[in-house]
């Protein structure tokens, strides 16, 4: 075993159940499930997180809507999903967050693709961008330069959700389709640092 993984062993651990309330089939995990089949689930319908934050993906090999998974329980899909509007009642994968530190969460964002513009720092949590001096709806690239953060297509943490992390394409995500797999806009109107 490495020394990275000895240092991080326990301070990742999710347990995941095929059905809804914790019923069912379930498993536990330290460490990325790149695909929930491969272990004989056919789909997530309620987690457990009991240390570390995690990303869960709706499709296989970290594809598809991303959500946020921190401390707690996820008895059904709205759960994770939140005020998402997006239907999601399955996860497929998942992976833990391994650069989020609350404390020293750094990001910029930029007006423009490949950081150009107008430019916006980042060191707290912001439940809507524009009330605190951004000046339009959409965010075309953002450099994060420390910790993990979480994005939302709406003010108040709601819509799709963007989980943009320091030790992912160098922090770097030039155009909103770097996003996430299945980025639809550049609409950013909300985002808050990830607890760990």
């Amino acid at each position: 075993m490495t020394s990275e993984a000895m240092d991080t062993l326990g301070q990742y651990k999710i347990t995941v159940w095929e059905e809804e309330s914790f019923q069912g089939k379930r498993c536990e995990f330290l460490m990325e499930c790149p695909s929930i089949m491969e272990r004989g689930f056919r789909k997530i319908r309620s987690i457990k997180v009991e240390s570390g934050p995690w990303v869960g993906f709706e499709y296989p090999e970290y594809q598809g809507q991303q959500f946020i998974l921190e401390k707690g329980d996820y008895p059904r899909w709205e759960a994770w999903s939140g005020n998402s509007g997006y239907r999601t009642e399955h996860l497929l994968s998942f992976r833990p967050i391994k650069c989020a530190n609350h404390n020293d969460s750094k990001a910029i964002l930029y007006e423009a693709e490949n950081f150009q513009g107008h430019k916006f720092e980042l060191s707290d949590d912001y439940p809507s961008l524009q009330a605190m001096g951004w000046g339009n709806k959409e965010v075309a690239s953002i450099k994060v330069n420390a910790g993990a953060w979480v994005a939302y297509q709406y003010p108040g943490y709601r819509g799709y959700q963007y989980v943009l992390e320091r030790d992912r394409q160098n922090g770097e995500f030039k155009k909103y389709s770097e996003y996430s797999s299945q980025a639809h806009t550049n609409q950013i109107q909300s985002i808050r640092r990830i607890q760990h």
